[in-house]
């Protein structure tokens, strides 16, 4: 009669073991994800926190970064590039991939150093950091809500389907239309 209460205490930490024990496992495998990710205001802070250790890397197209806006001290290497031409299958226009991208982060940057990389919303950023981790680079993140950042989703709201949530842009990190020509991606002929 007396082993009843051990018996239910043994459980209790046998199953709150169990519990720790796969929170622990899940925390890691999301950890160890192979595109490691922040968002806009912690790859700012994190870049305040050592501007001459941490670069900011920009891979939306010229385009993007001269109109749209970029943060001052990103470096501008588009990953893909904007045509004037119509991608049926993607029903969108058409954006062939930067074959030079890799050769060009290998000429600017070292394997070791610290990349923040980032597009307009977090998909172009992903696929880079992905090329990047695979090339040997080991500090590569993913900026995962990007420059312009999510689209606001209220219907009811005047500023439904626009980009002001979250993002570069919206999340008080400085950002310019100011060119600096050692900052932006030229084309060498």
């Amino acid at each position: 009669m007396k082993l009843k209460p051990f018996i239910y205490l043994f459980n209790s930490l046998m199953l709150a073991g169990i519990f720790s024990l796969s929170s622990l496992q899940a925390q890691e495998k999301k950890e160890n994800k192979p595109e490691f990710s922040l968002n806009a205001r912690e790859a700012y802070d994190r870049w305040q926190s050592a501007p001459k250790n941490i670069n900011i890397l920009d891979v939306r197209t010229p385009g993007e970064y001269i109109f749209v806006g970029h943060a001052p001290m990103a470096h501008n290497i588009p990953i893909m590039f904007l045509e004037s031409k119509w991608d049926v299958e993607n029903e969108r226009i058409h954006m062939p991939v930067n074959e030079n991208f890799l050769a060009e982060v290998t000429r600017k940057f070292q394997q070791d150093d610290t990349l923040l990389v980032m597009c307009r919303s977090g998909s172009r950023s992903a696929k880079s950091v992905k090329i990047l981790r695979e090339a040997g680079f080991k500090n590569v993140y993913n900026i995962h809500d990007g420059f312009e950042g999510t689209t606001l989703k209220l219907a009811d709201s005047y500023n439904f389907g626009q980009r002001i949530v979250n993002g570069w842009k919206n999340s008080g990190a400085p950002w310019t239309n100011k060119i600096e020509p050692n900052l932006i991606y030229i084309e060498n002929d």
